[in-house]
């Protein structure tokens, strides 16, 4: 006869020079923890034993060379495994755009078969995952780890869903501003430092970088569904949550419904009409294409054809010793601005942040070791490094606050210090189905097959396809 009880224990990995503990709550037979012992399965206590193999998922841009993440990885697995010998930790890269990763990602966490047992999700998209059920809350870990302490709330907050659990630990935060090449500005007489007031002056400037040199390309803002979220966030909430509308420019958090028909939305649509309309921006087909991404940090912006793009605090990430495309000179050529508010509207300047963060899958196999190694990741120096590598924004308070991070490239500061302005997107499920109605509407006024009033009425009914008449209100 086997009886049921309550099993509390704890599994110790070694992690950054110290034995971290998880602790382990279950209800096991007496019988079954006998079989569990005798044979060294269940805990990760065998050599060789499946139990102590995790995999490990993250994305590789398609089309683009940028090895960053896989360089900081690959040390990190050898030493983990070193100090937890008989571990192995299997990366597992995924070459895809973005909407192609998510995807991938939701078809392997589907089955038990082909759940990874840790996950590299963007805050995007990490709500949906946890409403498909996809996705384990972490509360029971975070509670036995201090360091949880050390990661700023607004970085918490983009990893907790509804139901008030943690479902991911962040790794980076992002800013986003105008990235601007001091010496084609200097050709078309335009002075640096830099900073437009509004989106008039920032489109005076393209049209004055045309005028100079019409081979160069004057402006960059990402567009259209091929782009996924890079286009709805560094395109065109860069622009939203730049109107008068404000923090409720795309969910009113008061009512909490989706805010529809609001001028603000429509005023966005039409500056990338203007941009595309007025060929200030890469060519239709260009911008339009999946590798514009990955076209606009290696080729565009090194060789000289691009002289402005809203892009985040990541894009040296490219120019780096160890990036994609190593340009020595990025230092002394590029410069960064604020992007201005609509019409110079307090606080005068706008970013939207986002950022990256480590999850186990809900049917993963070894979900404690997983987090062990998540733990690994996300020491003080593991993350300064990883921020300094990656051009990220620090989530740790005392990483944020380092020194050394904060001079490691010359732009954190200011990337950094455009937190204090910054926007996040609604961290609800739905948002996935609002970002690509806001591409598909971009999309329809970058190739001109609708006008600005056909594009915005065509996102309404979308969003109230997807989240339901009454969970949307109309805007000012």
């Amino acid at each position: 006869m086997s009886y049921s009880l309550p099993l509390r224990a704890s599994i110790g990995f070694f992690v950054g020079g110290s034995t971290v503990r998880i602790r382990l709550l279950a209800a096991v037979s007496v019988t079954a923890a006998l079989a569990l012992t005798a044979t060294g399965c269940g805990t990760g206590s065998s050599s060789g034993s499946s139990s102590k193999t995790i995999k490990v998922v993250y994305q590789q841009q398609l089309n683009n060379s940028n090895k960053v993440q896989a360089t900081f990885l690959a040390p990190m697995v050898k030493r983990f495994e070193k100090e937890n010998p008989g571990t192995t930790v299997k990366l597992v890269p995924v070459t895809a755009s973005s909407n192609d990763y998510y995807t991938k990602l939701q078809l392997m966490m589907r089955s038990p078969s082909t759940a990874p047992d840790l996950v590299y999700e963007d805050t995007a998209t990490i709500n949906s995952d946890i409403a498909s059920g996809y996705l384990k809350p972490l509360d029971d870990y975070l509670d036995d780890w201090s360091d949880w302490s050390q990661f700023a709330d607004a970085s918490k907050a983009a990893v907790k869903a509804a139901d008030g659990k943690t479902y991911g630990v962040p790794d980076n935060t992002d800013t986003r501003g105008i990235w601007y090449n001091k010496k084609i500005f200097a050709k078309a007489g335009i002075s640096v430092p830099w900073q437009p007031k509004t989106w008039a002056d920032v489109l005076e400037t393209a049209k004055k970088i045309k005028a100079s040199d019409p081979s160069v390309t004057p402006l960059n803002i990402y567009t259209g569904t091929a782009g996924g979220e890079q286009s709805t966030m560094q395109g065109f909430e860069m622009l939203l949550y730049g109107t008068t509308a404000g923090g409720d420019a795309l969910y009113d958090s008061g009512q909490q419904k989706w805010v529809v028909g609001s001028k603000g939305f429509k005023d966005s649509l039409q500056f990338i009409k203007d941009v595309y309309g007025q060929k200030l921006a890469p060519s239709v087909e260009q911008a339009l294409g999946a590798n514009i991404g990955a076209a606009v940090g290696t080729e565009m912006i090194p060789a000289g054809k691009l002289a402005m793009g809203i892009d985040g605090s990541w894009m040296p990430n490219n120019w780096i010793r160890n990036g994609s495309k190593p340009w020595p000179d990025w230092e002394s050529t590029m410069a960064t601005a604020a992007m201005p508010t609509q019409n110079g509207q307090a606080p005068g300047r706008v970013s939207m942040s986002g950022g990256w963060a480590w999850s186990v899958p809900a049917k993963a196999s070894n979900p404690d070791l997983a987090f062990a190694f998540v733990q690994f990741l996300e020491t003080k120096d593991a993350s300064a490094q990883w921020n300094a590598a990656n051009a990220t924004i620090a989530v740790r308070k005392d990483v944020a606050d380092d020194p050394t991070y904060l001079k490691a490239l010359p732009t954190n500061k200011f990337f950094t210090e455009l937190v204090a302005d910054t926007h996040y997107r609604p961290a609800l499920p739905a948002y996935t189905q609002v970002s690509t109605a806001i591409q598909k509407a971009m999309e329809s006024v970058t190739t001109g097959q609708a006008s600005v009033d056909q594009a915005a009425s065509t996102f309404d009914n979308d969003v109230k396809s997807a989240v339901g008449a009454d969970h949307t209100v109309k805007g000012s």
